[in-house]
């Protein structure tokens, strides 16, 4: 449902807005990502990993910790907004404007969600997202009705509608966040959260850079058009977001009860999600002609279309990664896992920026395409060398050719 919310916003934003209003959202929303992953890195990782099913009053003190560490972080990145909205100008600076005044109650409600799902009560999280978008549709409607069709009215009330669902999650868990906690939460898994604080953030750190460089290069309606084709990926992606919902509590107690099945439990997530993202590749190449572009992204699709295939194949490739930063998390390894994620972020962005200086925004995308491929054989690389030091998790023959005194050692 969040997803969901997040994809119709986009696409109501590219049949109202051009290319340029559009690239002007894209830097919002890819900043709003950067936020969303130090957030979660800081507060919802340690919560997943060490509170997932555990007894009701432990998770409500770990939640009200992990929730009030959530919005100081949003009252932080909100600031910082702010601040940037008054360097960048025009068009850009009011989408700076409404992000800084609504990051708060977003990063608050993201982190409700997760909280959700590490208690098993995923409905809970559903019928908060279902709010959000409640609030969001009709508010859509009026600005268009008010004539207020212009990127800060967009991303004001998509924000204003999250901080709303916000409000309202306390009250479907009986659980006040504690923001004076938060530095106790921080100081308690200082051993995880500072470590997916960067894991996290580098990973989208990568996108936020090499949207920003590829505007620079090419232009805002460069960043419209690439950002139109990712939103195209949107229905997948969504399917993507609910199943990393479950996959890593799922994965967190796999480890405790049977970790020899945990490769292919990884193995097995990452094949059906990256199947299912070449499926819907397929879908987009051939429906976009007849009629489907017109539908999702008004004039931007014609453009847009020579992207969709690079997108496609990116996506696949992090599906494919996702399996194994999966297994990387249930096994604890903060430290390889960031190692990974600092050395994929640096290739995509030296890729993308290459990509855009010799042929412009095609070859940008297949270049980020390209980076995402060689990220998954490193990803997988990183997850199989983190069985063998465990001690925990045998390394399955299958997963990739060993020495017969690698494969000895990593069984004992």
């Amino acid at each position: 449902m969040s997803s969901l919310t997040n994809f119709l916003l986009s696409i109501f934003v590219a049949r109202s807005l051009g290319a340029v209003q559009f690239g002007a959202f894209s830097l919002a929303y890819v900043t709003y990502g950067l936020a969303l992953n130090a957030s979660r890195g800081l507060s919802i990782e340690p919560l997943l990993i060490r509170f997932s099913g555990t007894a009701p009053p432990t998770w409500r003190r770990a939640t009200a910790l992990s929730t009030g560490t959530a919005l100081l972080v949003g009252l932080i990145l909100g600031g910082c907004a702010l601040g940037a909205a008054r360097i960048v100008s025009g068009t850009t600076g009011l989408a700076f404007v409404a992000l800084g005044l609504t990051l708060p109650g977003l990063m608050l409600q993201d982190s409700w969600r997760y909280a959700f799902f590490a208690r098993g009560h995923g409905h809970h999280a559903f019928i908060n997202d279902t709010v959000w978008a409640l609030v969001l549709l009709p508010a859509l409607v009026l600005l268009r009705i008010t004539g207020h069709m212009n990127v800060f009215w967009f991303v004001l009330a998509w924000g204003a509608a999250a901080n709303v669902a916000a409000v309202i999650a306390p009250l479907q868990a009986r659980v006040v966040p504690n923001l004076a906690g938060a530095t106790k939460w921080l100081s308690r898994h200082r051993d995880l959260g500072p470590r997916y604080l960067l894991e996290n953030t580098g990973g989208n750190l990568s996108v936020t850079l090499r949207t920003f460089s590829v505007s620079s290069i090419l232009g805002l309606a460069a960043v419209g058009y690439m950002q139109a084709a990712n939103t195209l990926m949107g229905p997948f992606v969504i399917i993507l977001a609910g199943v990393s919902l479950i996959t890593l509590p799922e994965a967190a107690k796999l480890m405790r009860r049977a970790p020899r099945h945990l490769p292919i439990f990884c193995a097995a997530s990452s094949a059906v999600l990256s199947l299912l993202a070449g499926v819907w590749g397929a879908v987009l190449l051939v429906g976009l002609p007849r009629g489907l572009g017109q539908l999702m992204l008004g004039q931007l699709w014609r453009p847009t279309y020579p992207l969709v295939l690079p997108a496609t194949l990116a996506m696949m490739a992090s599906c494919l990664t996702s399996g194994a930063l999966l297994g990387l998390h249930a096994l604890g390894a903060a430290r390889l896992s960031l190692r990974y994620v600092l050395r994929s972020a640096t290739l995509g962005v030296i890729f993308a920026v290459v990509g855009a200086l010799i042929g412009g925004t095609l070859r940008s995308m297949q270049f980020i395409a390209i980076a995402a491929l060689i990220s998954t054989l490193m990803s997988w690389w990183q997850f199989r060398y983190a069985m063998r030091v465990s001690g925990k998790v045998p390394v399955p023959r299958w997963l990739w050719p060993a020495r017969p005194a690698e494969g000895d050692t990593a069984s004992s």
